[in-house]
């Protein structure tokens, strides 16, 4: 399954810089605003160590990560909702992700404007969130008015989505994003077709100076204790130290990790809490032609885990063989677990776990 987070926040918060580290991208990154006016995407692996433990014990060809698009969209600035700064155009960009990565600066630099004349991750969280919101809004309302005229035929469906337009506008009215409305799974899926933004898990990220890692500082303390009370995710990183991270080998940066009292860069902690807060796991493939990493959602069961390998697979799924990296780390080789019995075959009702290996019989 493809996983898309959009990376917003307003100017100069270090969105471009942080995603060029990223992406090793060529985003234009300058002292202005709008410097980002088309979304930049950048298609990244996801950094998953059990890779390289499976191709020890299995030989393949080549290894293939899970992937990330991450879209670094313009700078947003208030009244966007109402067609200020690039207004409407980044709130399109922001529709097709699946979640939102919010960048916030809580750095002190003289030398980089800040749109709003200081640093305050508070105040710039809540533009951000406000903008969205009635943008959200103005969506539901428009859907409202459509839902009255369809639900006039006394069709049933039609009355449903009324209600359901009236519950999401009511609690958008009330100044509360759409992800902490309590909907049924069936409403849920109905509200995904409603094209929100505020429906979207956030995971903010905290853009400190490098004398402020591995921890933070108050403005990203602060920054956390709100993550907490939303159940969003937090992540905090220095842009300056991401970019000198990627100009520099794989191998050569455990030093510079190090000297920041960090054991991986961002990408691994972003990619981590971005699977967390979208509920998602990995599961592997392994065979002579490649060892490869699947997204799936957690609950999964096997034809669904099959499917995003391809639709067919789901539709003509019969059973998997299944193994965990533990079991082939302590036989060897998939022969020997065989012999061990550790090889399981699972039906269609089996719920994957991740990490599990897998191969599919259709």
């Amino acid at each position: 399954m493809a996983l898309s987070v959009g990376i917003v926040g307003l100017p100069n918060v270090g969105k471009s810089t942080v995603f060029n580290a990223l992406t090793a991208g060529k985003a234009e990154a300058a002292n202005y605003p709008f410097c980002t006016i088309d979304p930049n995407v950048g298609i990244v692996p996801v950094p998953d160590a059990r890779l390289d433990r499976i191709q020890k014990h299995v030989k393949t060809q080549k290894v293939l990560p899970a992937v990330v698009e991450i879209v670094d969209i313009a700078g947003l600035v208030k009244g966007a909702s109402q067609g200020e700064g690039l207004g409407n155009k980044f709130l399109a960009n922001i529709r097709e992700t699946n979640a939102l990565l919010m960048m916030v600066r809580c750095f002190e630099d003289e030398n980089v404007i800040h749109v709003a004349g200081s640093v305050d991750p508070m105040r710039d969280i809540d533009i951000i969130e406000l903008e969205l919101l009635l943008s959200d809004t103005d969506t539901t309302e428009r859907r409202l008015k459509k839902a009255v005229s369809a639900s006039k035929s006394g069709n049933k469906e039609a009355k449903a989505e009324l209600a359901l337009a009236e519950k999401v506008n009511t609690h958008l009215a009330s100044g509360k994003p759409a992800r902490t409305l309590d909907l049924t799974e069936d409403e849920r899926k109905a509200v995904a077709m409603f094209g929100l933004m505020t429906i979207k898990p956030v995971l903010y990220c905290c853009n400190v100076g490098e004398g402020d890692l591995p921890d933070g500082n108050a403005w990203s303390d602060l920054v956390k204790a709100r993550a907490k009370t939303e159940s969003a995710g937090v992540v905090v990183l220095c842009g300056k130290v991401e970019s000198e991270l990627a100009e520099l080998p794989p191998g050569d940066r455990a030093e510079l990790l190090s000297s920041d009292g960090l054991t991986e860069p961002a990408l691994a902690t972003l990619a981590r809490e971005c699977y967390r807060i979208l509920g998602l796991q990995s599961y592997f493939t392994a065979g002579e032609k490649e060892v490869r990493a699947w997204t799936i959602r957690k609950g999964a069961l096997g034809p669904e885990a099959a499917g995003v390998i391809h639709s067919d697979f789901e539709k003509g799924y019969i059973k998997a063989q299944v193994y965990s990296l533990v079991d082939l780390e302590q036989y060897g080789s998939e022969a020997a677990l065989k012999a061990a019995g550790k090889l399981r075959i699972e039906g269609k009702e089996y719920e994957v776990k991740d990490g599990d290996i897998m191969h599919f019989m259709v």
